[in-house]
């Protein structure tokens, strides 16, 4: 069992920046990859950027790359996700995930789920 705890979200203005993070307790962080995902009002949730166990590879939704980077510390068991640049589109929940599967990017591959934590950018 992984249990995962995400913070960080706020509002914000377009073109600022948030730092989510994604605490991590239970079985080996590192046995997992991590992902994140979002899901704003009326959508289905999507796939935002997942990171390998081992922090060296990294996979992103065409709509973030160039804007957001996923980073995990192994040390203290907790992943980020920096976000620049933010766009009224980026408003929603963001959910923080753990996965079996190298770089999976699709939510039934992912086991473990946060609560979600809410971003909301303003225009």
């Amino acid at each position: 069992q992984v249990q995962l705890v995400e913070s960080g979200g706020g509002l914000v203005q377009a073109g600022d920046s948030l730092r989510l993070s994604c605490a991590t307790s239970g079985r080996t962080f590192t046995s997992y990859t991590m992902g994140w995902f979002r899901q704003a009002p009326g959508k289905e949730r999507e796939f935002v950027a997942a990171i390998a166990w081992s922090g060296g590879t990294t996979k992103y939704a065409d709509s973030v790359k160039g804007r957001f980077t996923v980073s995990r510390d192994n040390a203290k068991n907790t992943v980020y996700l920096q976000m620049n640049s933010l766009k009224p589109e980026d408003t929603a929940v963001y959910y923080c995930a753990a996965a079996s599967y190298w770089l999976a990017t699709m939510r039934s591959a992912y086991a473990y789920w946060g609560r979600g934590t809410q971003v909301t950018v303003s225009s």
